[in-house]
This record gives structure tokens, C-alpha cells and sequence, in this order.
């Protein structure tokens, strides 16, 4: 059965779930990212997603992943029907690598960035990356250059990261600086670890 080593990792937009990916990885750990998952897939999709969402989205075969969030942000229906599209075949293709992950016995990592809100995978264990609210916008801003109203509509869009962290098994606290993030990796890698002992 598939998941039997996994963990997800999740939490929200612009809490710093690369950085701590980058530390899972380093310290060894296996990772399949979903976002990277679901960006090839739209890339597959694409005369599926011009026929929804119009042809001025996709360019030689590539679909303007900017411009289709501007959309679907701001349409809670339109953002369903991209989901209804993309979410069975990521989930294909998540769980066909967990199998043979866990034909290896050791935990490794799954970044799912909306692991919560879909409620799709059968996986027991769990890494909030924490944030602030205030912290998610200024990142959020400064990163991708949105003004507060584009940032909030994404952070919105989202279970707020106070409730992700309640659900959490373990919980990495990013309202620091990165050596203090770097710090929280290994002690949560430690408990993993010893988890799965």
C-alpha cells in the first residue's frame, strides 16, 4: 500500500516550505513535490486548459501559470473546475512514486500544499511550516510582487495556517531568521526519525 512511510509537508503560501525541503533533502530524506508534479501536468493539459480558461493562457504549449491564477483566485468556480481537472491526476502520480518509496522502509516527504483542504491522501503523519499571517503577506508581497489585495485573495483562498498548525503532527516554526529554521529541520527530522524507529 502506498504511503506507508510518508509525510506530508505542507502549510501556507510564503511560510518558507522550500527552504525546509531543501533541508529534508540535504539531511537525506526522499521528496516527491506536488506543485512540481502539477506544474508538468498543466503542461499536458494544456489544449484542455485553453478549452476551459481560453487559448491566450497557453503559449507553445505552455500554459501561463500567472495569468491562469490571476483567474482562478478571483473565481472560486473556475478554481474548482481547474482542481476537478488536475487533482485526480496528481494524486495518480503521487501515489505511484510513494509506492516504490516505501518499498525502500524509510519516511520521507511529500510536499502537498493543500495536503488539508483537499482531504485526498490517506497519510497519518504531518510538517505544518509555520508563519504568521503578517509574515505570509509581507513574504508573499516581496516574493511575487502582488499588492495586499492579490496576496490576501491567495492567503484567503487557503485553511488558515492557525488551524494547519493545530492538525499537525509536527510543526516547524519559520517566523525567524534561516538558522533558526535550519534548527527547527533537524529537530523535527530528529522525531521523525525516531518515529519510525
Amino acid at each position: 500500500m502506498a504511503f506507508g512511510y510518508a509525510i506530508v509537508l505542507t502549510g501556507g503560501i510564503a511560510t518558507g516550505k522550500s527552504t525546509v525541503v531543501k533541508c529534508f533533502l540535504e539531511a537525506g530524506f526522499a521528496v516527491i513535490d506536488a506543485d512540481k508534479i502539477a506544474h508538468q501536468l498543466l503542461d499536458e493539459q494544456s489544449e484542455k486548459i485553453a478549452e476551459m480558461f481560453g487559448e491566450t493562457l497557453v503559449k507553445e504549449g505552455k500554459v501561463e501559470r500567472k495569468a491562469l491564477g490571476a483567474i482562478v483566485f478571483s473565481d472560486t468556480v473556475k478554481r474548482e473546475k481547474l482542481e476537478a481537472l488536475l487533482h485526480p491526476l496528481i494524486y495518480d502520480e503521487i501515489e505511484q512514486q510513494a509506492q516504490m518509496l516505501d518499498g525502500l522502509k524509510m519516511p520521507y516527504i511529500i510536499d502537498i500544499p493543500l495536503f488539508f483542504e483537499t482531504e485526498r491522501y490517506p497519510i497519518e503523519k504531518s510538517i505544518v511550516v509555520y508563519a504568521k499571517e503578517e509574515q505570509q503577506l509581507e513574504r508573499l508581497m516581496r516574493r511575487d510582487g502582488y499588492n495586499i489585495k492579490e496576496a490576501r485573495k491567495r492567503i484567503d483562498s487557503q485553511m488558515s495556517i492557525e488551524e494547519k498548525r493545530k492538525r499537525a503532527t509536527y510543526v516547524i516554526d519559520n517566523a525567524y531568521d534561516l538558522q533558526q529554521l535550519k534548527d527547527e529541520c533537524n529537530r523535527v527530522k530528529e522525531d521523525i526519525l525516531g518515529d519510525f524507529r
